[in-house]
C-alpha cells in the first residue's frame, strides 16, 4: 500500500499529513505543537480534553490513528481532518490559533 504524505509548515513548525479517503489528514500532536508553548503536546492534548468535555466526547469520533511515514519508518498517528483540526484549534487557548 502506498502512503502519499506531506509536510506543511505553519510558523516554521513542520505538519505531517496523509490522504486518507481521498481527503488529508493531519497528525493532531503536529498540529497542538505549533500552536502551543510546551514541548509536551501528548499532555496538552491530555489537559485540553478534560477542559473541553464536548471534545472529549466526540474524541473517536475525530481523531483515527493512521500509518504515517516518519524519520524513524512508519509508524500509527493521532490524526484528524480538515474540520476535525478546526474542532480540536478551538480548544487551544492561544493567539496562534484566533482566527485573522
Amino acid at each position: 500500500m502506498k502512503i502519499e504524505t506531506r509536510i506543511a509548515v505553519f510558523k516554521g513548525k513542520k505538519i505531517r499529513k496523509t490522504i486518507h479517503n481521498n481527503e488529508w489528514w493531519f497528525v493532531v500532536e503536529d498540529v497542538v505543537l505549533a500552536l502551543i508553548d510546551s514541548s509536551d503536546p501528548k499532555q496538552y492534548i491530555q489537559r485540553m480534553k478534560l477542559r473541553d468535555k464536548e471534545l472529549a466526547k466526540g474524541w473517536v469520533q475525530i481523531v483515527h490513528t493512521l500509518e504515517v511515514p516518519t524519520e524513524g519508518g512508519i509508524q500509527k498517528m493521532n490524526c484528524a481532518n480538515t474540520e476535525g483540526i478546526f474542532r480540536i484549534i478551538q480548544s487551544i487557548p492561544s493567539p496562534k490559533a484566533e482566527s485573522v
